[in-house]
């Protein structure tokens, strides 16, 4: 099993790897992030046992009873706000007046914040680097960059914050053309990757990846200089078909694509930028039929969940780990390279590198 705790190497390769970052079950996805310096991968040794959590951090705040969970966000490993919006299983904004809370030490405390329009038809929160962002429709939306001590309202299209923290280069929905964030807006670039059902893009620095499929065919192309010129570059494939082509940026800084099969549940397939100039189909033996959430960590390592558990794809194959996690987890990797696992009860903070990871669960409830 690959441990929680710091485990030798066993040789893998090093090479930069890509974190996933996007935004819970009630909120658009923003970007993935890349930022940290390769380091050796940890042992991939035998099966996994059922281990607990290393710390459970439970806060009860001053919130009627009637209301459902609160929705969780964290941004990194300490700072996290949480929205009650829900009442007596009604969807946001139609039960109840919505509360926010923040943290800035990983859920240890809460302190109540003013939400700007507590009674709305509709409610949901986005938190990304550097913004806390509420939408109340159909009041529109309120963006704080000082944590929440004050809001600028805003109406009609997204507000620039969340544009932004979906990266430098993103895809115009509409437009299938990739498009660079110049602060104030999308502007398409003047020279397009040729790449069929252009559906995702990523980056790390001036390395830009594009990708997509046609027909249930994935394509993808590079560009080594930010977007002035791009080169077609060959997936390997056995055929098998691919429904959605993600691109990935993440801790280590390299690039990977994961292709979704097009029922959404079958395991996907997946590819690791070699070299910064070719793709290498990831071989997996041994995975489960199905897969909920796919993660690259770093070290060439996958994390995923599926209905059969958690485990970890690793010099081609599939491993289970022992963290206390299940298939219904899912897993985003946050800009600090911090592991955000979201279940349908709980979340769960892990943080370490690649598969040597502390779990802390957080448990956030009324009165």
């Amino acid at each position: 099993m690959i441990g929680r705790r710091v485990l030798p190497s066993i040789g893998l390769l090093l090479v930069p790897a890509l974190t996933a970052c996007s935004i819970g079950d009630v909120r658009r996805p923003p970007p993935d992030r890349s930022s940290a310096s390769p380091r050796p991968a940890p042992t991939v040794p035998a099966p996994s046992r059922a281990v607990g959590f290393d710390e459970v951090r439970q806060v009860r705040v001053a919130v009627d009873r009637r209301y459902d969970r609160p929705f969780v966000e964290f941004v990194d490993a300490d700072h996290g706000y949480a929205l009650f919006a829900a009442c007596d299983g009604v969807p946001p904004g139609r039960g109840c007046t919505a509360l926010l809370y923040a943290t800035v030490d990983g859920g240890r405390s809460w302190q109540v914040l003013r939400h700007p329009r507590p009674v709305a038809e509709d409610q949901q929160l986005y938190a990304v680097p550097g913004a806390l962002v509420l939408l109340a429709e159909p009041y529109g939306w309120y963006t704080s960059t000082d944590g929440g001590a004050s809001f600028v309202h805003t109406t009609g299209g997204e507000p620039a914050a969340l544009v932004a923290a979906r990266g430098r280069f993103q895809v115009v929905e509409g437009l299938g053309a990739v498009a660079e964030w110049d602060g104030a807006a999308l502007r398409p670039l003047p020279t397009q990757p040729a790449v069929p059902g252009l559906n995702t893009v990523g980056h790390s620095g001036d390395l830009v990846v594009a990708a997509g499929t046609r027909d249930g065919r994935p394509a993808a192309a590079l560009s080594r200089d930010a977007g002035r010129h791009w080169v077609s570059t060959p997936l390997p494939w056995r055929g098998d078909e691919v429904g959605v082509l993600r691109a990935v940026i993440a801790p280590d800084g390299g690039a990977w694509l994961v292709g979704e099969r097009p029922d959404r549940t079958g395991f996907p397939a997946l590819w690791r930028l070699v070299g910064g100039r070719e793709w290498a189909l990831v071989g997996a033996a041994g995975h489960p039929a199905q897969a909920r959430s796919v993660a690259p960590l770093g070290a060439e390592l996958v994390a995923v969940t599926s209905p059969d558990g958690v485990g970890v794809v690793a010099g081609g194959r599939y491993y289970r780990v022992d963290w206390p996690l299940t298939g219904e987890h899912h897993l985003t990797v946050l800009g600090d390279g911090t592991i955000l696992a979201r279940g349908p009860d709980d979340v769960v903070v892990g943080t370490g590198w690649t598969a040597n990871r502390r779990w802390v669960r957080v448990v956030l409830a009324g009165d």
